[in-house]
């Protein structure tokens, strides 16, 4: 049992709290701490749990320590933790810059403590229900879109929103970046509100990504084109589809799921839908337990502090992206 403790109880915190408990197989919640003590003692009454008078005091009595506080935050406390002995989970993005997050790799590796980066996505029944199918796409698409929340706009909304799709993508693609093309505007806050990237990896592929903080509608949508299958999948509703092409007498089409003939110049070929499930899941939790399942066996974090790097290293490509085109359109006169 893995003494677990919590560093922020905002919005987000809460539920990371309640995710703890689900995960008393592997956590005993020992308390948490947050800057703010009317939060603090609120909810420590209404959680029946401890509130610690600082991090400091905090990390020395956890194994693990779950950051769960504002992005510019991140960088002290995990530094914190890991000094103190703690493995860390940390709430995406890692941190606020790129050399903040190569220290911390660095003191990771050298205090041999794992670090977990909260992309939560990746324990998204919709990407998990794809299995042991294998993933090459030539080209993928991303929506990711959001009715205004003033919560989260002192970040560009590829830091708030587009994050979670760019390490989505640099897992399927498993390839290096080669060049970067975006545009951003700044509608409702001073920080970019909808930003489209276009990625270009080394082996060929490209991703087209939209992320919108102003939208009428949610949406959260991955779709991937590859010779073989067009694979599309709903993060927000948890589906995902899968369709193949196949030979007409092909002994590898699939018994489960729905085939229809097609002529082609080729001749005869049987597309092949399938709605794979992999059921529902608690991906917090999932992701905490995870991390403890790491701990616990020697295992690799699921999502590890380079992956959470790299993400992090494609956003600030793509911010500056977008500063960089907008340095080049005609500026509005008074």
């Amino acid at each position: 049992m893995l003494k677990m403790g919590l560093l922020g109880v905002g919005h987000l915190g809460k539920i990371h709290l309640k995710c703890i408990r689900l995960a008393r197989a592997h956590y005993d919640l020992i308390g948490f701490y947050d800057a703010d003590t009317d939060m603090a003692r609120h909810v420590a009454a209404e959680f029946n749990v401890k509130a610690y008078d600082s991090p400091e005091e905090l990390i020395a009595a956890s194994d693990v320590v779950d950051v769960v506080t504002p992005t510019p935050t991140h960088f002290a406390l995990v530094k914190q933790a890991l000094l103190g002995g703690c493995h860390v989970f940390v709430e995406k993005p890692l941190t606020e810059t790129l050399e903040e997050a190569k220290e911390l790799i660095e003191l990771s590796r050298k205090t041999r403590k794992l670090v977990q980066v909260g992309h939560v996505e990746r324990f998204n029944p919709a990407l998990l229900a794809l299995g042991d199918l294998t993933v090459k796409p030539y080209f993928i698409e991303a929506h990711r879109l959001a009715m205004f929340n003033p919560r989260g706009v002192d970040v560009s909304v590829v830091l708030d929103l587009m994050i979670h799709d760019l390490d989505i993508i640099l897992k399927l693609a498993d390839d290096e970046v080669a060049d970067v093309r975006a545009s951003g505007v700044a509608v409702l806050s001073d920080q970019p509100d909808i930003v489209n990237a276009r990625i270009e990896f080394k082996g060929g592929a490209v991703a087209n990504l939209t992320a919108s903080r102003i939208s009428l509608k949610n949406m959260r949508k991955v779709r991937l084109f590859q010779p073989d299958a067009y694979i599309s999948l709903d993060l927000l509703e948890k589906e995902s589809q899968v369709v193949r092409l196949f030979e007409q007498n092909s002994k590898d089409i699939p018994a489960v799921g729905q085939q229809f003939p097609l002529d082609t110049p080729k001749g005869k070929r049987i597309i092949h839908v399938d709605q794979p499930d992999s059921g529902p899941v608690n991906a917090i939790q999932m992701e905490l337990e995870s991390l403890a399942d790491s701990i616990t066996n020697g295992k690799p974090a699921a999502v590890s502090i380079e992956d959470g790097y790299r993400a992090l290293a494609l956003a600030h490509r793509i911010m500056e992206a977008v500063n960089d085109n907008q340095r080049k359109l005609p500026q509005p006169t008074v």
